[in-house]
């Protein structure tokens, strides 16, 4: 008989349900958050069991790779693709873990992507260099208001990154001026951490051979390029340029019906570090590449900047979908010509 397992995934504790195909249940249990514990009770049923799943949840490292190292087969249940029934009259943690075994069964489990656990820490330290360039962002603007409030001086971006300690004492009163060292104390700190974090990544990306493939786009450097390629993984999970761009947030979310429109999709279905380095790819690819910029002020001249923006996206998103699967670089004429 073939046994299929449900792990519905909490912070502190999961609750394991194993059922036959006959959706009754073999074993179910409460258990903590504890990996060995969780491989014993499944122990007796590893041989009939197909798979586990276990919902795709931002603290699911632990249980997915040692239930895989384990020799578990493991899938991944992509939550927001999963409708429980409506009219269901109660719910609970229990019910929740059989409803992901029993669509395990029946062959409809809406999945999620896996990331090798190699390529996963690699990729989780480009997105800790994403928070901490935006953390530097919000200091840097925070200390450009706190000038332009206190003198009338509104200084740029580069006047700002030459600023010294001793500087802001000659524009800044006390003990105004404390704090706007502090804020300076702390773009340094980051500048000197997002510096690091890139040093590594780029130590651990020189074997990879898609990466020198995108960054032959126009703009797109070191960092855009191992984004792209870390949050991508493996191309051929996508079966066409479409899905690969509504991956990236890079396609409309609207639903019609009869030629009319009947509203709109989920916007924040996909990736949302995918989608943010492609709308960076397309700012500087329209600035550094000619014919880009073209098909950009062309778009920006009858729609809104930020569609254009995201039309030039798309297209760099479907362009790198064919040069990852065919192992080509950039041609900008294919692409927009």
């Amino acid at each position: 008989m073939t046994l299929y397992c449900g792990i519905d995934l909490h912070a502190n504790n999961s609750v394991v349900s194993v059922l036959d195909d006959q959706d009754q249940v073999r074993f179910e249990k409460r258990l903590p958050n504890d990996l060995e514990l969780i491989k014993a009770s499944l122990k007796p049923y590893r041989e009939e069991l197909l798979a586990c799943v276990v919902e795709s949840t931002y603290n699911g490292y632990w249980l997915v790779d040692g239930l895989m190292e384990d020799g578990f087969d493991v899938r991944l249940a992509h939550t927001g693709a999963i409708v429980q029934y409506s009219g269901i009259k109660h719910s609970n943690d229990e019910t929740d873990a059989r409803h992901l075994a029993h669509l395990l069964r029946l062959g409809i489990l809406p999945e999620g992507h896996i990331m090798p656990k190699g390529q996963r820490g690699v990729r989780d330290l480009l997105r800790r260099r994403m928070l901490l360039v935006h953390q530097r962002t919000l200091h840097h603007l925070s200390l450009q208001s706190l000038i332009v409030r206190q003198t009338g001086q509104r200084l740029s971006t580069n006047q700002i990154k030459g600023l010294e300690q001793d500087d802001l004492k000659d524009l800044l009163p006390e003990p105004i001026c404390v704090g706007g060292q502090i804020t300076l104390l702390a773009m340094r700190w980051l500048d000197q951490a997002i510096d690091r974090l890139e040093q590594e990544v780029q130590t651990l990306l020189q074997t990879r051979q898609d990466y020198p493939l995108l960054t032959s786009i126009p703009g797109v450097g070191k960092i855009l390029g191992a984004t792209i390629a870390l949050e991508t993984g493996q191309i051929d999970r996508f079966p066409g340029p479409g899905h690969y761009a509504s991956y990236a947030r890079c396609v409309n979310t609207e639903k019609i019906s009869n030629g009319k429109t009947k509203g709109r999709g989920n916007k924040k279905n996909g990736n949302k570090y995918l989608a943010w380095a492609f709308m960076e790819a397309a700012h500087y690819a329209a600035i550094w590449s000619p014919e880009i910029k073209r098909f950009y002020q062309q778009r920006k001249a009858k729609r809104h900047v930020l569609v254009a923006k995201k039309t030039v996206a798309n297209k760099l998103a479907r362009a790198c979908y064919h040069m990852l699967s065919n192992k080509e670089a950039f041609d900008v004429q294919r692409a927009f010509g």
